[in-house]
């Protein structure tokens, strides 16, 4: 945040050769990468309300209200000073304002109630707004994906779809029928399974009103400050999906008992717990026994939000690496004139259109697959391996831009920390590397029609650049008898997902950021096991003015 007039010319000596905030930056304009994939995937028209979101989302406020967020962490209050329990969790004043920033704008709603294109508006929103803070994206990204699920029962879906989708942030702790808007968590995991749902032991008996009484532990409870949360439980029919309610229909406390609050690594502001469920009252959603079913859609939304979150946090940790190496001076020079560092930022700049291209082709998906079945079963692959490939890459890219910084990117008191903290959580969450992995194979065994559309988007970039055509010839090795398999699985989301964020940037993308692409990441032998081993025909001094944020 800038400071106004402080003293540079001080007694020992004078403080020179720093580069100014970044901030009061449209993160949207700035972006010729996301508003080109927001204009090639159909979101032209929603230019615009980004253009106002990320001007929003990159002032010196919405920054100074990430850092209070994040340096003042949610507190559990179990009980009240008289010893009546409560189970509600206190947040700092920024937090309320970072949520009422994304959900009054729409970013969970609007991808349901816009015209068209309404997933790639929700995208390239959730990018903008994990740029300001990625922790409030959490309780956001499972208030727009759950409406997926609720589907699955339309008088459920009729009283909760429009709180749901209702673009307006009601941090009141009342029944939700009171609130002006709502936001919904999930409760899946337990101790003993962890992605392994199907060893959960939360049981769910027949309430006698139509609902269900809950009794069980949850590992992980995201947001619990939520008005209401998605989880699994075994009715008599099985492991089957609820609906569960802050509130009981009377008017009273659910019983969801708030055990303690994770200390995590990173998402400080936001708060991620482990409940326990004393009785707690719920509704069934969708058929008893098919619980994972109920669900299955909703987790091909939090997928694409987690491939999302990783794009936006790449291009976060980018800008600050481009914004303070073209302000720092180093050697008679500017560090982004340097050559070695130009190369380092160039591949950089390459991964993160690649990711960025990719998340909006995956949104256009899903705008698409209600009425176009190859594009649902495009979806269905592409997702995954999306969520993958774009999560993984993430960490590694985050170090390496904070590097860019030197020490400077080392400190508490600027962006990158908080970055780097934050960059492992989307390839954990909804699915580390080895179930995502295991997840593609699945759906390549009951829906080889996805992979057909998948390969079928291949073609459309073939015969641009060689290496891309050579790239995807070698998939088919993976498709001869006995070769694909758990042990292959990793390898072959990686090559795909490769395939994918070329076929991705060749829709939306300069030739020379689609060549440059195919040069480092495509060439025989691999680049971009370290950034800056950059091929001779890339076209760095494009590449890296396509990507300047101002």
């Amino acid at each position: 945040m800038t400071h106004h007039a402080p003293l540079s010319d001080l007694e020992t000596h004078t403080v020179t050769n720093q580069p100014p905030p970044f901030e009061d930056v449209n993160l949207y304009e700035t972006d010729r990468a996301m508003r080109d994939a927001v204009t090639a995937f159909g979101g032209a028209l929603h230019a615009g309300k980004l253009s106002a979101f990320g001007e929003t989302c990159g002032r010196a406020e919405t920054q100074r209200w990430a850092r209070q967020a994040n340096e003042n962490p949610p507190k559990l209050k179990s009980f009240d000073r008289y010893g009546h329990r409560l189970d509600e969790v206190e947040f700092h004043p920024a937090y309320h304002e970072l949520m009422a920033l994304g959900l009054d704008s729409g970013i969970s709603g609007a991808a349901w109630e816009a015209s068209e294109a309404g997933h790639v508006l929700h995208g390239a929103m959730m990018m903008l707004m994990m740029q300001a803070d990625a922790g409030v994206t959490c309780p956001m990204s499972m208030t727009y994906a759950c409406v997926a699920a609720l589907k699955a029962d339309p008088d459920i879906a009729a009283t909760w779809t429009p709180r749901v989708t209702a673009q307006s942030y009601d941090p009141r702790f009342i029944p939700a029928s009171e609130k002006t808007g709502v936001t919904i968590g999930m409760a899946m995991t337990e101790k003993q399974g962890g992605s392994d749902v199907r060893a959960n032991t939360t049981k769910a008996e027949p309430a006698g009103d139509g609902g269900y009484i809950l009794t069980g532990h949850k590992w992980f409870c995201s947001a619990p400050m939520s008005d209401a949360f998605l989880t699994l439980a075994y009715a008599e029919g099985g492991m089957t999906c609820f609906l569960v309610p802050r509130w009981r229909p009377d008017g009273t406390r659910n019983g969801i008992h708030v055990m303690r609050l994770k200390d995590k690594l990173g998402d400080k502001s936001n708060a991620s717990s482990e409940v326990e469920y004393h009785g707690a009252w719920a509704e069934r959603l969708g058929e008893e026994g098919r619980g994972i079913r109920t669900i299955i859609d909703m987790v091909q939304h939090t997928r694409y939000d987690c491939t999302l979150g990783s794009a936006g946090g790449m291009r976060a940790a980018l800008t600050q690496a481009l914004w303070h190496t073209s302000q720092r001076r180093a050697f008679q020079k500017s560090l982004i004139d340097q050559p070695a560092m130009r190369a380092v930022l160039a591949d950089l700049v390459i991964e993160s259109e690649a990711a960025t291209a990719l998340a909006l082709r995956i949104g256009a998906s899903l705008d698409r697959a209600g009425g176009d079945e190859q594009e649902a079963a495009f979806m269905r692959l592409a997702t995954p391996l999306a969520k993958y490939w774009v999560c993984k890459r993430q960490p590694g890219f985050v170090y390496e831009a904070l590097e860019c910084h030197g020490g400077a990117g080392y400190v508490e008191e600027g962006a990158m920390p908080r970055l780097f903290r934050q960059s492992p959580l989307n390839a954990i969450w909804e699915g580390s590397g080895n179930v995502i992995a295991l997840d593609i194979l699945r759906a390549l065994s009951r829906e080889p029609e996805s992979l057909k559309a998948v390969q079928a988007e291949f073609q459309s970039a073939m015969g641009r650049n060689g290496l891309y055509d050579r790239h995807c010839e070698k998939l088919a090795d993976f498709m001869e008898p006995g070769s694909l398999h758990e042990g292959t699985a990793r390898a072959f989301a990686q090559e795909m997902a490769l395939a994918l964020q070329g076929a991705a940037l060749a829709q939306c993308a300069p030739d020379f950021a689609f060549d440059g692409f195919c040069q480092q990441r495509l060439a025989p032998g691999g680049r971009g096991f370290v950034y800056g081993d950059v091929a001779e025909a890339v076209d760095i001094a494009s590449i890296i003015e396509r990507a300047m944020p101002a």
